[in-house]
């Protein structure tokens, strides 16, 4: 008999301070990128010739205040990242989270190097891939914490479906899609933020990603008899996200891209558009942890002798 992985709550604790500390870091970055203080820092790994832990508190003022912290910050979530992965290692016998955590290690080290070459090669291409990796890094830490959750470890053996075999697949192809818009519609966002182009390319999957979240929580709501197993306030929180990150990039737009926004104040711009970018990592998140979990308790079994047509999935 395979052995089950059992309930930790320190391990599930941890990732999740490991990926709280990572949506601050990409919080961090949407401020440095919004006060376009990339390169307010002009080397790296160093400060100023100084150690990066030893530099003066003193100094950190203006755009070094936000460009150091989010070296600070980084270098907390890569510690971070390696505790997870020691926990993962020590205390949950999965095989494939184990990989999963070094996954994230990856993630995280190849963040800090396109971070620096950042500074060091200044090339806008690698800001742009910096940041679309910060979501799919922060997506993967959610994602662990999910597995990690007494939910999913003390249901290993229980997942069954009470919707119909096509529902159940139908709802799991427009939860995936609309992940995979969103993340698109992030990377369409990146590029707007660092080059100034391709406004129409995220207009489109703006409204893309608007209507296929609206689809996805329709289905959710008329189809799905589990809802109690797979959480109702997920789409429903999907949805609120949905509605402030469209005023969000109204704003942004405004704001940025508008005579009328020349005469906003830099804080309110900067405050729009780093708001934009936190509440797209979460709407990214969010629909990923509701994929997960739609594969996770709409598992159809279907026996070898019975018909794909069967409109019933029994255990």
């Amino acid at each position: 008999m395979k052995k089950q992985s059992s309930y930790s709550p320190w391990l599930h604790i941890v990732a999740w301070f490991t990926a709280g500390a990572t949506f601050l870091l990409i919080v961090i970055g949407g401020i440095v990128t919004s006060t376009e203080s990339g390169l307010a820092v002009p080397d790296w790994p160093t400060t100023f010739g100084y150690n990066m832990f030893l530099y003066p508190l003193s100094e950190m003022v203006g755009g070094i205040l936000y460009e150091h912290s989010h070296r600070l910050m980084g270098s907390l979530v890569g510690l971070l990242t390696i505790l997870l992965l020691v926990m993962l290692l020590v205390r949950d016998s999965r095989k494939w989270i184990k990989w999963l955590g070094f996954a994230a290690l990856i993630g995280v080290s190849v963040q800090g190097v396109l971070g620096g070459l950042r500074v060091t090669e200044l090339n806008l291409n690698f800001a742009i891939v910096h940041a679309c990796l910060a979501q799919a890094f922060f997506a993967l830490l959610c994602g662990i914490c999910w597995f990690t959750s007494r939910n999913w470890v003390e249901n290993q053996n229980h997942s069954e479906s009470t919707v119909d075999t096509v529902s159940a697949k139908k709802l799991r192809r427009l939860s995936l899609i609309t992940t995979c818009l969103i993340y698109v519609q992030l990377i369409f966002g990146a590029i707007l933020r660092h080059t100034g182009s391709r406004l129409d390319a995220h207009l489109l999957f703006a409204f893309l990603v608007t209507l296929h979240i609206f689809l996805l929580v329709r289905r959710f709501f008329s189809v799905n008899e589990n809802t109690e197993r797979i959480g109702q306030s997920l789409p429903l929180l999907l949805l609120g996200l949905l509605v402030v990150q469209l005023m969000l990039g109204l704003g942004a737009y405004i704001t940025k891209l508008t005579t009328v926004g020349a005469t906003a104040s830099a804080l309110l711009t900067d405050i729009v558009t780093t708001s934009h970018v936190a509440v797209g990592a979460l709407m990214l998140v969010s629909s990923f942890v509701i994929t997960l979990k739609i594969y996770r308790f709409t598992e159809t079994t279907i026996s070898v002798d019975t018909p794909v047509t069967s409109s019933l999935v029994t255990e």
